[in-house]
C-alpha cells in the first residue's frame, strides 16, 4: 500500500497524533501553519515526533511557519 502524500510519517506516536488532532491537524501539509514552538508546546508532542514531522516537511520542500 502506498502512503498518501500528506500522511504523517511512520514513527509518530499516538500521543503526538492526538495532540495534532486536538488542534485540527490531520495532514502533514497543515503543519506549515504552525511554528515549531507552538507544536513543541502541545501536550504529547515530544522531540522525536517533532523531528520526524520536520524531516517529512523538509522532504517535501516545506517547513514549519517562521517564528517572526
Amino acid at each position: 500500500m502506498k502512503d498518501e502524500p500528506s500522511a504523517f510519517p511512520k514513527g509518530i506516536g499516538r500521543p503526538a497524533q492526538r495532540a495534532l488532532a486536538a488542534i485540527g491537524v490531520t495532514q502533514l501539509d497543515q503543519l506549515t501553519g504552525f511554528t515549531e514552538k507552538e507544536l513543541r508546546g502541545l501536550h504529547g508532542m515530544g522531540p522525536k515526533a517533532l523531528g520526524l514531522l520536520q524531516e517529512a516537511l523538509r522532504a517535501k520542500g516545506q517547513a514549519f511557519r517562521s517564528e517572526s
